[in-house]
C-alpha cells in the first residue's frame, strides 16, 4: 500500500486497524527497556540522581518541536495540496504535542529547581517553549471554537506555519542568547557530550517516546475520521428530517 493510497480515509482506517496493535507492542517493549536502562544508569557526579529526569525532559522537549513540524508538514498538506486527510493530521497532534510540550515544561521546572535554584526563569528557551505551549491550546481552542472542519483547518494551518518560526528560535536560542539552560549535549556537531552511559538510555528513552507519538497520533487519527463520518450521517439524518 502507498502513501497515495492512505489518502483515502476508509482505506487509512484499515491500515491502523493492522498498524496499530504493533506499534502499541513495540512502543510498550521499548519504554520498558528504555526505564529498565534509566534506572541501571549511574548518578552525575555533580547532579546527582536528579540527571535522570532528563530521560523523560529531553525526550519531551524534542518531540514538542518535533510534533509542530509534523503540524506544519500538515499545514502546507491542507493550504497547498489538499491533501484530504492533512487536517485530520494536524488536528490529531495538537493534544499530543500540548502534553508533550507540558511535560518538558513541568520536568524542566523540576530540574531546574536543585540546579538553578529556581524552578523558572524568564530566559530565552524557557519563555519560547512556554510560547510553544500557549500556541498549543490556542490552535485546541480553535479547532473547538469553529463548527465546521474545513474553515477551521484553514484557520489553524495558517497559525501553524506563522508559528513554526518559533521552532528555531527554541533550537538556538541557548546560542544566540545568554540562558540559563545548558547548550546542545547530543545534537551538535562536535558530537554527544554525554558519557555513553547516560547517552545510551538517553536514545532509548527519545526512540521510545517518538514510537508513543506515532501510536497516539495515528490512533487519534482513526477517532477523528470516524467522528467526521457520524457528524456527516447526522447532518444528513437532520437534513432528511426537516425534508
Amino acid at each position: 500500500m502507498s502513501l497515495i493510497d492512505l489518502a483515502n480515509p476508509s482505506r487509512f482506517l484499515k491500515f491502523a486497524e493492522r498498524v496499530l496493535p504493533w506499534l502499541a507492542a513495540a512502543t510498550a517493549v521499548l519504554m520498558l527497556v528504555g526505564l529498565q536502562q534509566v534506572f541501571a544508569a549511574p548518578d552525575d557526579y555533580q547532579q546527582g540522581a536528579t540527571v535522570k529526569i532528563m530521560f523523560i525532559h529531553v525526550p519531551s522537549a524534542w518531540l514538542s518541536m518535533f510534533v509542530w513540524g509534523v503540524m506544519s508538514l500538515a499545514a502546507l498538506g491542507t493550504l497547498v495540496w489538499r491533501h484530504p486527510l492533512a487536517d485530520v493530521s494536524a488536528k490529531a497532534a495538537v493534544p499530543i504535542g500540548a502534553a508533550f510540550t507540558f511535560i518538558a515544561l513541568v520536568t524542566g521546572s523540576l530540574w531546574g529547581r536543585p540546579m538553578w535554584g529556581t524552578y523558572w526563569e524568564w530566559d530565552a528557551r524557557l519563555t519560547s517553549v512556554l510560547i510553544l505551549f500557549l500556541m498549543y491550546l490556542g490552535l485546541m481552542a480553535l479547532w473547538r471554537a469553529v463548527d465546521d472542519p474545513s474553515r477551521a483547518a484553514r484557520a489553524a494551518a495558517i497559525i501553524t506555519l506563522v508559528g513554526a518560526i518559533n521552532l528555531p528560535i527554541i533550537k538556538f536560542s541557548v546560542d544566540w542568547w545568554n540562558t540559563l539552560h545548558q547548550p546542545a549535549s547530543v545534537l551538535r556537531i562536535g558530537g554527544p557530550t554525554i558519557h555513553p552511559s547516560l547517552l545510551v538510555p538517553l536514545l532509548i528513552m527519545a526512540v521510545a517516546f517518538s514510537l508513543l507519538f506515532l501510536t497516539l497520533h495515528l490512533a487519534a487519527m482513526r477517532n477523528e475520521i470516524l467522528r467526521r463520518r457520524v457528524r456527516t450521517l447526522r447532518l444528513l439524518q437532520a437534513s432528511a428530517a426537516r425534508a
